[in-house]
């Protein structure tokens, strides 16, 4: 995707950036860089190619999900206001 210097300018002013001439020739350097790299890499072909989930080939490590801390539900629940069914009861805020 070719970009001109109009084309910088116009994106600092709608960006609300200062820029001048100087500026703007070396944005445009530098997005024209960035640009050329990514037609570069949109020209190889990675269908036979797996996404991976991170750059380094890693297992996430999990532990086993067992409880591990006794239930105390009742000891909390008895000294709560008002408990029904084994739920806290709250007043009613919004009508």
């Amino acid at each position: 995707m070719p970009v001109s210097l109009s084309d910088v300018k116009r994106v600092a002013e709608l960006a609300r950036i200062e820029i001048d001439d100087r500026e703007a020739t070396a944005m445009l350097d530098q997005l024209s860089g960035i640009f050329s790299l990514i037609e570069q890499m949109q020209a190889v072909d990675a269908s036979g190619i797996q996404p991976m989930a991170h750059a380094r080939d890693m297992v996430a490590r999990l532990r086993d999900d067992v409880a591990t801390e006794p239930d105390q539900r009742t000891l909390f629940q008895s000294v709560a206001p008002q408990v029904e069914a084994g739920l806290y009861l709250v007043p009613k805020v919004i009508e």
